[in-house]
C-alpha cells in the first residue's frame, strides 16, 4: 500500500491514516463464449471488451500476459471495516456493493478520510450506483476501485496473473470510524475469506463451479493452467503492519518465535504464498524503510502511536538509501495526537534506518523460505533489505519480490540473479515507460519480464488525466496489447469512464493505461509487460522447487589460531559450525589469525557463508587445502562491512577450509556467529 505524495495537512492525514441479485444460472447453449457469463445480473457494470481472450502458450510453453503484481482486492473489510467504502462484490448485487459508507451521506461533509485526502473539497455525492457523479476516482481515496466487474475488464485485457495482498493496519482502524475489532491477524483472516468467497460468485454467474474467470491458485502449477486457459490467476499475499502479533513496545518484541511459526503455518493454510514482514512502522521483525518530507513526519507520529518510539536514523553505509523522514513540521491536527511535551526528534541528516532486520525477522524469512514462500522486499529498511538479501543469497532462494517500487533499485540486480521477479508502480504511462526503459538492460541480462502494481484500493493515488488533445491520448476503440480484444470506453450504470478525462478510476481501466504506455513511446516496455506472468510463474516454480544446499561445514573439525579466553563462556572454534547463531567462536585481539574447517574428506566446494559477530574483518580470504599443509586462496576481500558475507568461487576440490584474517574491522579480534560451506 503506497502513499499519495501530496502537500500540506491532506498528505501528513493520508500518512498518519494510512502508513496506509443473482437467479439461476440458465442452461449454456454449446455456442455460448466461455469467457461471457451466463447469468450476470440485469443491472451491473458493463465490461466494453470484446472479443475472445489469448489462451494457451507459446512454441517454448510460455504463457503471455500482464501481471498485477500488488492489488488490495479486499481492503474495504480491513483498517475497521470504514476506510475503503463499497464492496468488490455482493450478493445482492451492485447496488450494494457500490454504495458509499453510512458517515459519507447526505453530502460527504462527514467524509473525514476522503476530504483530508483531496479526492473532494469538503463535500461529494455519495451516490455509487447508478450515476458515480465524483467516484470513483483517481484522486478519491476511500471508494471502492476492485469491483468484480471491473477486475474482469482487466482480466480481458491481458492480465493473467492477480496478487491480492491481504492489508490493513491496527492503528488507522483504532482511530478512524471502524463498524469491526482491529486486530490485524483477523482482518487478514477475513479478506481471505471474503476473497474465496468472490470466487464463488463468479461462479455462479458464469454458470457453475469452476468456470469463473477468477481462479484462487496456490501453486505455481495451477497458476499456469489457468494461465493458459485464458483466464486469470489469483495469488494471496499479506502486507501488515504487525503480522502474527509482531509489534514491537519500547523496542520489546511482543511475539516469540511459535508466533511467527503457528502464524506462517496458517497463512500457507489459507493459501497466502507471498508476503511482507513489514509495512508502515518499524515492528518486532524488521524496520522500514521510511516516508519523507511532511507525510514522514507524520507517519513517524503514526509509528510513535503505535510502538512508543520513533525512527532512529543513521548515515547510509552503502549507495542504497532509505527515504529521509526529514525535518518538515506536522501539522497540528496530526501534532495534538501525541502526549504533551513529546515531539518528533529533529532530522540529524541521516537517511537510513538505524533498525535493520532483527533475531525474529531472520527466523521469519527462515521461516518462508522452510515454507516455500515468496518474501517481499519492499517496505523493508536498507539495512534489513541487505541482511535479507544476504541471507536469501546464502541459500540461493529465488523467492524474492519487488511489487510496488518501494525497493531501492540499487538491489534489483541482486534480485533478478538470485531469480526474482519486479512489478513497477501504477504511475502516468509516460513516466512507467522511461522508468522501465531505464531498467531494460537488465531485465534483457537475464531474460526476465516486467510487471506493475497497481496498489487499488491502496491509499496510493493513481494517473490522473491527460486530457483528449494529449499526444499519448487514448484513441477508442482500441485493440489489446495482446491482440485478441477491441476496447471501448468503460461503462458502468450511467457513468462512462474515458481515459484520458478520467485517469485511472478503478482498476478496469488498465488496458486503457497500457494502450497509453504504448503511445507514449513504450511499445517495448508493453512487450516486457506481457512476459511478466511468465516470469512472475518461474520466479514462484523456482522457489516451490527450492530444497536447502547440504552445509559441508556442519559440526566439522574446527581449530583456530587463537581463542579469546572467558572464564564463563566458551568462544572455542566448534561455536561457530554448532548450528546456534547465539554462539560463536572469538579469536585472539590481533590481526592474522584464522579459523580452519575440516571436511572429513574432499569435497566440492564453492561458497563459503559467513555471520560475523560485530568483530569483523575488513580483509580476509578463503583458503582451501587438500593436506592441511599447502593452502591456496580461492577468495579474498580487503573491504569486508561485516554482517553476512557469501564469498562465491569457481568450485574446487579440498578437504580443509581456512578463514584467514588479514585485518580487523575494530579494535577486538574475528568473532563468527557461524560459518557454512557450500558445493556452490
Amino acid at each position: 500500500m503506497t502513499l499519495l505524495r501530496r502537500r500540506g495537512l491532506f498528505a501528513a492525514v493520508v500518512a498518519l491514516l494510512m502508513a496506509f441479485t443473482v437467479g439461476s444460472p440458465p442452461a449454456a447453449g454449446a455456442d455460448d463464449p466461455w469467457w461471457e457469463p451466463t447469468a450476470r445480473p440485469a443491472a451491473d457494470s458493463q465490461i466494453n471488451v470484446t472479443g475472445e481472450p489469448l489462451s494457451g502458450t507459446d512454441s517454448k510453453g510460455r504463457v503471455r500476459g500482464f501481471v498485477d503484481g500488488h492489488n488490495h482486492v479486499m481492503s474495504n473489510e480491513g483498517f475497521g471495516g470504514r476506510i475503503i467504502c463499497g464492496k468488490a462484490f455482493s450478493e445482492e448485487g451492485v447496488t450494494d456493493a457500490l454504495k458509499d459508507c453510512p458517515e459519507h451521506y447526505p453530502d460527504g461533509a462527514f467524509a473525514l478520510f476522503e476530504n483530508v485526502t483531496g479526492g473532494a473539497d469538503g463535500h461529494h455525492d455519495p451516490v455509487g450506483w447508478p450515476t458515480f457523479k465524483d467516484w470513483p476516482a483517481h484522486n478519491s481515496l476511500s471508494h471502492q476501485q476492485n469491483y468484480y466487474a471491473w477486475l474482469e475488464r482487466a482480466w480481458r485485457g491481458g492480465q493473467r496473473v492477480l496478487v491480492n495482498d491481504l492489508v490493513t493496519n491496527g492503528l488507522l482502524c483504532s482511530i478512524y470510524a471502524r463498524d469491526r475489532g482491529c486486530d490485524e491477524m483477523d482482518a487478514i483472516r477475513l479478506e481471505a475469506k471474503k476473497t474465496y468467497e468472490m470466487q464463488d460468485y463468479i461462479d455462479k454467474i458464469y454458470g457453475g463451479k469452476g468456470k469463473g474467470f477468477f481462479r484462487i491458485v496456490t501453486d505455481s502449477t495451477q497458476a499456469r493452467k489457468v494461465a493458459a486457459e485464458g483466464k486469470l490467476a489469483v495469488v494471496l499475499g499479506v502486507e501488515t503492519s504487525e503480522p502474527f502479533g509482531c509489534k514491537q513496545i519500547l523496542g520489546v518484541p511482543q511475539c516469540d518465535k511459535a508466533d511467527i511459526d503457528s502464524g506462517l503455518d496458517e497463512l500457507h493454510k489459507l493459501g497466502v504464498r507471498s508476503m511482507f514482514l513489514c509495512h508502515k512502522f518499524d515492528n518486532a521483525l524488521c524496520g522500514v524503510r521510511m516516508d519523507e518530507g511532511t507525510i514522514g513526519t507524520a507517519v513517524n507520529i503514526g509509528q510513535f502511536l503505535s510502538t512508543g518510539t520513533f525512527w532512529r536514523t543513521e548515515e547510509c553505509t552503502g549507495p542504497q538509501q532509505d527515504n529521509p523522514p526529514g525535518g518538515a513540521d506536522a501539522p497540528a491536527e496530526v501534532s495534538k495526537l501525541l502526549p504533551a511535551g513529546v515531539k518528533v526528534p529533529s532530522d540529524n541528516g541521516g537517511k537510513c534506518n538505524k533498525r535493520g532486520l532483527s533475531g525474529l525477522g531472520e527466523y521469519a524469512v527462515k521461516g518462508l523460505m522452510k515454507r516455500n514462500m515468496m518474501l517481499e522486499l519492499d517496505h523493508m529498511s536498507v539495512k534489513a533489505a541487505g541482511r535479507t538479501m544476504d541471507m536469501l543469497e546464502s541459500a540461493n532462494y529465488p523467492g524474492v519480490l519487488s511489487s510496488h517500487s518501494w525497493m531501492d533499485n540499487g538491489w534489483l540486480e541482486r534480485l533478478y540473479r538470485l531469480g526474482g521477479f519486479k512489478a513497477s508502480y501504477m504511475s502516468p504511462a509516460e513516466s512507467f515507460a522511461k522508468e522501465s526503459a531505464g531498467t531494460k538492460e537488465l531485465r534483457k541480462k537475464y531474460g526476465v519480464g516486467l510487471g506493475y502494481g497497481t496498489d487499488m484500493n491502496g491509499v496510493g493515488g493513481w494517473p490522473g488525466p491527460v486530457g483528449p488533445d494529449a499526444p499519448n491520448a487514448v484513441k477508442y476503440p482500441f485493440r489489446t496489447a495482446d491482440g485478441g480484444s477491441v476496447v471501448e470506453k468503460q461503462r458502468t450504470g450511467d457513468r462512462t469512464w474515458d481515459f484520458n478525462t478520467d485517469g485511472a478510476a478503478h482498476v478496469g481501466m488498465v488496458p486503457d493505461w497500457i494502450e497509453q504506455i504504448r503511445l507514449s513511446g513504450g511499445k517495448e516496455t508493453v512487450e516486457d509487460l506481457l512476459g511478466g506472468a511468465e516470469s512472475y510463474l518461474r520466479t514462484w516454480k523456482a522457489t516451490e522447487g527450492h530444497k536447502p544446499e547440504p552445509n559441508l561445514a556442519t559440526d566439522a573439525g574446527a581449530s583456530a589460531s587463537d581463542t579469546e579466553w572467558n572464564p564463563f563462556k566458551s568462544y572455542a572454534p566448534g561455536k561457530a559450525v554448532d548450528g546456534d547463531t547465539d554462539t560463536r567462536w572469538a579469536s585472539g585481539w590481533s590481526d592474522d589469525q584464522w579459523l580452519r574447517l575440516d571436511l572429513g574428506s574432499p569435497r566440492t566446494v564453492g561458497k563459503v557463508s559467513l555471520d560475523w559477530e560485530k568483530a569483523s574483518a575488513r580483509a580476509y580470504r578463503i583458503e582451501v587445502s587438500d593436506d592441511d599443509k599447502k593452502w591456496r586462496t580461492v577468495w579474498s576481500t580487503d573491504s569486508g562491512d561485516g554482517g553476512l558475507d557469501n564469498a562465491v568461487f569457481s568450485p574446487v576440490q579440498a578437504q580443509y577450509v581456512r578463514i584467514h584474517g588479514v585485518t580487523r574491522a575494530t579494535k577486538y579480534g574475528y568473532s563468527v556467529n557461524e560459518a557454512a560451506v557450500y558445493s556452490r
